[in-house]
């Protein structure tokens, strides 16, 4: 599967920092599917900016859920912002959408996905979790 076609199922984006830890983005994301309601399993691709997404704490959290990485090019991310609730100042400023973690799942799950948790944030890092259409 290609990086610009969509998945299917529960997509968890993820912005972090670079000296986030994979531990720390693994909890994250585990509390994110838990307050939405939801076993780890559930979990198909954790996505984030491309420039990140070969990052190890990245490619360590996505390897830990057993999922594949996603990295979404910047004209993706802009183009789910629209469905974007979140809106952080320092993020619009310098990426261009208001939420990096909620913008990558949207981007990640495709034109018909819909929010189902909104930004949550720990330390270093931001979790958002999209689903997929059908």
């Amino acid at each position: 599967m290609g990086l610009d076609q969509a998945v299917t199922g529960i997509v968890a984006g993820v912005g972090f920092r670079a000296a986030t830890t994979s531990e720390e983005i693994v909890a994250l994301v585990r509390r994110a599917l838990h307050a939405a309601g939801l076993a780890p399993d559930a979990l198909t691709a954790l996505a984030t900016a491309t420039d990140r997404a070969g990052e190890p704490n990245f490619l360590g959290a996505a390897a830990a859920f057993g999922v594949r990485p996603r990295g979404i090019e910047p004209a993706a991310l802009t183009a789910a912002d629209a469905r974007v609730v979140t809106r952080s100042v320092r993020i619009a400023t310098s990426r261009g959408v208001g939420s990096v973690a909620e913008a990558a799942a949207l981007a990640a799950a495709g034109s018909g996905a819909r929010l189902i948790l909104p930004r949550i944030v720990s330390a270093g890092a931001t979790c958002a979790l999209a689903q997929a259409p059908g």
